[in-house]
């Protein structure tokens, strides 16, 4: 099963996606953990991604593009994936599809997760998370037991930059902008299915799992 998790910042993708991955075993591709841990350690591609996410702007297609299509095509890709995070551009999704033609597969399911802006300035900027382990919290959500401490290894929570209330803003504007489109992409190919991510996580993941049983 290849299947594509859609949906703007803070819709809870990461959350699902590791759910799905888990129940259906398939490896989680994030972009985003691909780049944070490039970006942790320095490396070239870190430093040239962390110029755009700082900015809340995307990365380039070509270095994103670059590095998916390395990923799907390891060993533990054979049996399927789940990507999140990408594609984020119709661009991007068209290279998709000629890298998984030229590899003769295909994506199965689209999981589009609506969530309303309102809620997704909330849940973006009241994050926390873990400079040492990265685990996340929340403000109000999912605090920790102690103010400004991991529950998990007491390591010192931080806000990330793209995080901040106006960054976050700019990130949905350019969601809006360069990545909603891929709804109509795929809508036309008649494999996206939509769910309510304003809805408890596990109603959000009960929805997912009926929609993939179909």
């Amino acid at each position: 099963m290849r299947i594509i998790l859609l949906g703007p910042p803070g819709a809870g993708k990461g959350t699902q996606a590791k759910r799905i991955s888990k129940k259906y075993d398939i490896p989680h591709i994030s972009t985003g953990d691909i780049f944070r841990e490039n970006i942790k350690n320095n490396t070239r591609l870190g430093i040239e991604a962390k110029k755009f996410i700082d900015k809340g702007q995307l990365v380039p297609d070509d270095v994103t593009v670059g590095i998916v299509e390395n990923r799907i095509k390891l060993e533990d890709c054979k049996s399927g994936f789940l990507l999140d995070g990408f594609p984020r551009t119709v661009n991007q999704a068209a290279a998709l599809d000629k890298i998984l033609i030229s590899m003769d597969l295909k994506i199965d399911y689209v999981i589009n997760i609506n969530v309303s802006s309102k809620i997704l300035v909330e849940r973006l900027s009241g994050r926390r998370v873990c400079s040492s382990c990265g685990a996340s919290f929340h403000v109000l959500l999912n605090p920790p037991s102690k103010d400004s401490i991991c529950d998990r290894c007491g390591g010192r929570l931080i806000q990330r930059e793209d995080d901040t209330a106006e960054t976050v803003n700019e990130r949905l504007n350019v969601y809006k902008k360069q990545t909603s489109p891929l709804i109509d992409y795929y809508s036309q190919v008649g494999i996206l299915y939509s769910v309510d991510g304003g809805e408890d996580i596990d109603k959000v993941f009960g929805d997912i799992c009926n929609i993939l049983s179909k």
